[in-house]
């Protein structure tokens, strides 16, 4: 269903306060009809929202990849007594 403009703007105003007019319908989402002489020329309508393919959850799965051990400590465990912790029993 398309919405019809609640607004209607002559299009030398239009002209002189387009970046405002063009904020305002993206922030809005309501639709501006453009006229000349009274009759309509244009409308400033906002973006098509395009659907999100498969959100966000899972976007990065093919991105990374495992170089290395994941389950043992990133460091020998000889090392530990310098830094005065206790290796793993």
């Amino acid at each position: 269903m398309k919405e019809t403009p609640k607004e209607t703007m002559a299009i030398s105003k239009f002209k002189a306060t387009c970046l405002a007019v063009l904020e305002r319908v993206g922030r809005t989402g309501e639709p501006v009809l453009i006229t000349r002489f009274g009759e309509p020329v244009a409308e400033v309508v906002p973006p098509r929202k395009e659907p999100v393919a498969g959100g966000w959850l899972g976007s990065m799965s093919d991105r990374g990849r495992v170089v290395g051990d994941v389950i043992l400590p990133a460091t020998d465990p000889s090392e530990w007594e310098a830094l005065g912790l206790a290796p793993p029993r």
